[in-house]
């Protein structure tokens, strides 16, 4: 029975367009995130096509997903100003004080907002993936997501852009993807569908060796469902294809043969992909869709010769074509897909460039044998020491007593000491920001978390425009129920990643600390904790000096008391 439709506030959407070719909006975010929304048949938002310059007249625009989507074209210029200092896509809650920004940031708020909207749209929850995780990560962190959101996209766009004068040179970013679909599965019910594929490929007659070169060569011909055994597909691909059908497979009420429970997890057969992230359609092949579909195009009209080096995305490009929806939502996208030919290589031709990629092990630097002290040494032999400069005024504070609860820490979910600590480094942040401020002034906190800090900005500097920038939804959401609680007006709240932020500021709390300097916990043992902090200032020395070199005046100073944080360092650079 069909879930009762919540009624939401209207939010806006806003998507770059730079081009149309072929009846696809450019760049590739704006058509993965219209795709997304077809898909998802999601009428929550108010869409708008953001031009470069003043011009909003498209004479040629054709093929956008409009049915129940209000679509405006605006020029930039037209943008909220919370939007202007992030890039597209972006999308806005009323009243343009919370701005999320970023392609996987943004799908994923699409997602949550069509499953709100009508809950019995579970199927539409499930392309978030186990745990909800599919892309969460950001990309400063996660290979995966930087891939998926960041690089494959680029690279395409780039590689539709050569002439084919020359030889081309395929992305590296392809064959990486390439490599990835050949890398085996890790599910959290692994072991079990091992052991049941191990089942199904002794009823088939193929031997521990055998399967071992089936699975080898299957990567290098096509696949589609119909493909396996004589008798049944893929294991993958019946898991796979069960979920998207919400049908789910009889449990077996016999006990599985000796040779099936016995068998060592190192002798069961590796899973297979079905999809981009293993057995599952989820919002990375939504993501990949329209980049791999143009990227094929091209191959196939112009090199159709270099097909042969990527059947695993061939065949995934096929499979994908199965999910229910998928050719609807691409159609009014405008993504007409093609028919590959059949591959017709054979098991020992291997796809080239795949194993170019160094390991973990030949990326690992050298320098690093033995943990940090051999490059202390050799940073003091050329007389680089940590230097600091003394706190201006220590025993300055906030008057706690006399603020509003809601702008104190303990307001949030800590123990009373964890609270004070953050009161103390709280007090040597503002007591910097409050000294260097002028009336008009942008401060921005960097990796805000739950807005601790900006949110005292915010208060005690009602003439400053103060901005929260933070990946984590959930602690960014608790900063604007604070900050409404306080009734503050000078504050935004930006759910992206740092580098989506590309608004002017004066002033930015920024605190990331590199691999050695991160070790200054408490609990560590002194000797670690002393060269953690000599590390740590280390680090902030260069980046003070290269503040320095960008026309600042710079500080390094410890807040007091130490004890207040074991990252107790402050960075503080004045234009000169």
């Amino acid at each position: 029975m069909k879930g009762i439709k919540k009624s939401l506030t209207e939010e806006y959407l806003y998507l770059d367009f730079s081009h149309q070719k072929e009846g696809c909006i450019f760049p590739l975010h704006t058509s993965v995130t219209l795709f997304l929304l077809s898909y998802c048949d999601c009428t929550v938002f108010k869409v708008f096509l953001v031009l470069p310059g003043e011009s909003t007249g498209i004479s040629l625009l054709k093929n956008v997903p409009s049915e129940g989507v209000e679509i405006q074209i605006i020029s930039r210029q037209e943008l909220p100003p919370i939007v202007q200092s992030c890039c597209l896509p972006a999308v806005v809650e009323r009243p343009d004080n919370f701005c999320r920004a970023g392609l996987a940031v943004v799908l994923r708020h699409i997602i949550q907002k069509s499953y709100e909207t009508d809950p019995s749209k579970k199927e539409i929850l499930e392309l978030l993936g186990f745990k909800k995780t599919c892309l969460k990560a950001c990309a400063e962190v996660s290979q995966w997501t930087r891939l998926c959101e960041l690089t494959v996209p680029l690279a395409v766009e780039n590689f539709l852009k050569e002439s084919f004068d020359q030889p081309p040179t395929i992305p590296a970013a392809i064959l990486e993807l390439e490599k990835k679909l050949s890398e085996p599965v890790r599910v959290h019910n692994d072991d079990k569908l091992r052991r049941q594929k191990l089942k199904q490929q002794k009823a088939a007659g193929v031997g521990p060796s055998l399967a071992k070169e089936k699975t080898k060569s299957k990567g290098h011909r096509q696949e589609t469902s119909e493909e396996g055994d004589s008798s049944s597909a893929s294991l993958e691909l019946k898991v796979a294809f069960s979920k998207l059908t919400i049908h789910k497979e009889p449990a077996s009420a016999n006990r599985e043969p000796s040779y099936v429970r016995k068998a060592k997890a190192s002798d069961l057969p590796p899973l297979d992909h079905v999809f981009a992230e293993g057995l599952y359609f989820t919002l990375a092949d939504i993501v990949l869709l329209p980049c791999i579909h143009h990227f094929l195009v091209i191959i196939c009209r112009k090199l159709s010769g270099k097909l042969v080096e990527f059947p695993l995305l061939a065949a995934w490009y096929q499979r994908i074509q199965e999910v229910p929806r998928v050719q609807t939502a691409a159609s009014q996208c405008g993504i007409q897909f093609i028919s590959l030919p059949a591959l017709q290589t054979t098991s020992s031709q291997q796809p080239p460039n795949l194993d170019e990629a160094p390991s973990a092990e030949e990326q690992n630097d050298p320098s690093f044998i033995g943990g940090p002290r051999p490059t202390m040494t050799k940073l003091m032999e050329k007389g680089i020491e940590v230097m600091f400069s003394p706190h201006p005024c220590p025993t300055w504070t906030l008057d706690w007593d006399t603020l509003p609860a809601a702008v104190s820490p303990k307001e949030g979910k800590m123990s009373s000491d964890r609270a004070l600590r953050k009161q103390q480094q709280l007090n040597n942040l503002v007591y910097m920001v409050t000294n260097q401020a002028k009336p008009g002034d942008r401060i921005v906190d960097f990796c805000s978390g739950g807005g601790h800090v900006g949110i005292v900005l915010a208060h005690v500097l009602p003439s400053c425009q103060v901005i929260l920038i933070e990946n984590k939804e959930l602690s960014l959401i608790r900063a604007k129920k604070r900050s409404d609680e306080l009734g503050l007006s000078n504050i935004w709240f930006i759910q992206a990643n740092m580098e989506y932020f590309t608004g002017m500021f004066n002033i930015g709390e920024h605190m990331i600390l590199c691999r050695f300097a991160d070790q200054t916990a408490v609990q560590l043992p002194p000797q670690r904790r002393l060269i953690g902090k000599q590390c740590m200032c280390l680090v902030d020395l260069d980046r003070a000096r290269a503040a320095e070199e960008h026309g600042f005046s710079v500080q390094v100073i410890s807040m007091e008391p130490e004890s207040c944080s074991p990252k107790n360092n402050m960075i503080v650079g004045v234009p000169i």
